[in-house]
């Protein structure tokens, strides 16, 4: 939706594929299996760096004005404009090379890995945001936003992550409300491999 991801491409591969500095991330190692609460790449505004997978509510509230209290991995797209919850959030991409999901009942689930048919990177559309912690901590944060399925994925989850098309990147970052909505939608069907994962050795989150 994703819950895992991975990215597994040269950092160089990743900056020449966005047009940024490689630098601050050039010491990413390739990751196969990456999890909420871990430090990801990002593309901002400012280039590439890393941030928290997963917002921490801290200080935020729903629409009743009372405290949002589960960690904010990923963020329907349909509401992200709309919820307090989501207030003064900035925007980001959080490039993967794939993702995966999980079918079938708890101990017996069929692993599946999704990935762009032409190979290369999927741009996921995520909002940002900056915890401040005890002694002036501050960690810089990302959840990813979802939309329903593209025809490719509809049969192993009922909702997919936001992928923009890599010209679409600078208006996600700066664009108004109006003008990004369009980009909150499914990606087209066909573009998309999806392959059971046998070679995974841990388990669905």
């Amino acid at each position: 939706m994703p819950g895992r991801f991975f990215l597994t491409a040269p950092m160089t591969e990743l900056a020449a594929a966005v047009a940024q500095d490689a630098e601050p991330i050039a010491d990413e190692p390739p990751r196969s299996n990456i999890a909420p609460g871990e430090a990801i790449v990002v593309l901002t505004q400012a280039g590439l760096s890393r941030m928290r997978w997963g917002i921490i509510p801290v200080g935020r509230v729903n629409a009743r004005g009372r405290p949002v209290m589960e960690t904010i991995v990923n963020a329907r797209s349909e509401t992200v404009f709309d919820k307090s919850a989501y207030l003064g959030t900035g925007r980001a991409v959080v490039p993967m090379n794939g993702w995966y999901e999980w079918t079938g009942e708890t101990r017996r689930k069929t692993p599946w890995r999704i990935m762009p048919k032409t190979g290369g990177f999927l741009f996921f559309a995520a909002i940002t945001d900056r915890w401040q912690g005890p002694g002036g901590i501050a960690v810089d944060q990302v959840a990813t936003l979802t939309c329903p399925p593209s025809g490719d994925v509809a049969d192993i989850h009922h909702r997919m992550g936001v992928i923009l098309a890599p010209q679409d990147i600078p208006l996600w970052l700066t664009g108004d409300e109006e003008h990004v909505m369009p980009l909150l939608r499914p990606w087209p069907d066909g573009q998309l491999t999806v392959s059971e994962a046998t070679d995974l050795n841990w388990d669905a989150p």
